[in-house]
């Protein structure tokens, strides 16, 4: 083919394209942009119940374009606004089909304003109109968790109810846990090589639920030492515990009889740095010897250090933590081990305080409870019958 004669097809070509872009020629059949598809109406924006007041659910009517095999819809944008002029914010987005979608981003008793847009490859319609004002709102009751709440009452009726016949003088029986046994044993054996014992509760602040409860065994080990004439060591890290440590000893003194026989250096002071305050305690093991080591509360990676110095000083040891990462240390270093929810039971069968009777009593037989419910469900959820399991669903 002639070398001019390409030349005028390109140019030809390249005359047709720029017409084309200005708009002098009309588009090929079949060639133009798809149209934006036709708008969704219908928006309905209700309040969700039972949830608080944090959401509001919107619901739709499909757009016309918006039906199967039909690609001008590829989804739905749901926009927010406190008033009809705006602004607006992008809430929520669908695909094509669906027609019902949440808000979980407003705050309570707001007016908000709503509309939906679709989209498709043709760009976004305008909203056919704007829906609201709506306002989300917090119930007094969420039906949702009606199990929840009957779980609740029982739990504080038998707590109650245990309380009261403790004070009355009624003997409630607790399961005696060896670990809790072993600590009257140690203090005895203490008392007669005349050699004190040594309590430590925890290496954390008061913020930790298992300091607490270490305190409040320490109060009963205080008094079991002071009946057997034994002197207690008791070093603490952190300057809250360290005040509370005291006076549990004191009291503990007290409630023996043995008042004038209080030392208030027994609570000492240690480094709060776990491996210094180890260190420190390492240092009180070896040059007091004391014949037992009572470790409740919270502890990490010293535990270790601290069990195999004790193990070095042929010590009677005794543990109790909720820290599953510590307890095999424990297990294998000490003599007997509080093994979680064991330390939280000890102060109760320790002190004998009826409120903290009660308490253990209460808990324990809602756990009964719970674990008979469960197998219950299991059995009827396995038979087809559903109704315990939506009961004791929540939402």
């Amino acid at each position: 083919m002639p070398e001019s004669r390409i030349g005028w097809r390109s140019r030809r070509l390249l005359l047709a394209s720029l017409c084309l872009f200005l708009g002098l020629l009309p588009p090929a059949a079949g060639g133009g942009p798809a149209p934006p598809p036709v708008p969704p109406s219908g928006l309905v924006a209700e309040d969700v119940d039972e949830d608080a007041g944090r959401a509001i659910a919107l619901t739709w009517r499909l757009s016309p374009d918006d039906t199967a095999g039909d690609t001008l819809v590829t989804g739905y944008y749901l926009e927010r606004a406190t008033s009809p002029s705006g602004p607006w914010t992008l809430v929520d987005s669908t695909s094509a089909g669906v027609h019902s979608g949440t808000d979980p981003s407003v705050r309570r008793n707001v007016e908000y304003f709503y509309r939906v847009i679709a989209a498709g490859p043709g760009g976004r319609t305008r909203a056919l109109s704007i829906t609201g004002p709506v306002q989300a709102a917090s119930q007094w009751l969420n039906h949702g968790r009606a199990g929840v709440l009957v779980f609740m009452v029982m739990f504080f009726a038998f707590v109650i109810y245990y309380i009261l016949s403790a004070q009355s003088g009624r003997k409630l029986f607790v399961r005696r846990i060896p670990g809790i046994g072993a600590i009257e044993e140690a203090i005895g054996r203490a008392a007669e090589m005349g050699r004190p014992v040594l309590y430590i509760p925890g290496i954390v602040g008061i913020d930790d639920i298992q300091t607490i409860a270490a305190l409040d065994i320490l109060e009963s080990v205080a008094r079991m030492a002071a009946r057997h004439d034994t002197p207690i060591t008791v070093p603490v890290a952190c300057p809250i515990p360290f005040t509370i440590a005291e006076e549990r000893v004191r009291r503990g003194h007290s409630h023996a009889g043995r008042t004038d026989e209080y030392d208030p250096d027994s609570v000492r002071s240690v480094p709060p740095e776990p491996f210094a305050g180890v260190a420190a305690v390492s240092g009180i093991m070896t040059r007091d010897r004391p014949a037992a080591h009572i470790y409740m509360g919270s502890f990490f990676a010293d535990s270790l250090v601290l069990v195999e110095s004790g193990l070095s000083t042929g010590a009677i040891q005794i543990a109790g933590t909720a820290n599953v990462h510590q307890l095999p240390f424990f297990l294998v270093g000490c003599d007997h081990t509080l093994i979680g929810e064991e330390l939280y039971a000890a102060s109760a069968c320790l002190s004998g305080e009826p409120r903290l009777l009660g308490s253990l009593k209460g808990a324990d037989l809602i756990k009964i409870i719970i674990i008979a419910v469960v197998i219950v469900g299991c059995v009827v959820e396995s038979m087809g019958h559903h109704g315990l399991t939506r009961w004791m669903a929540t939402r």
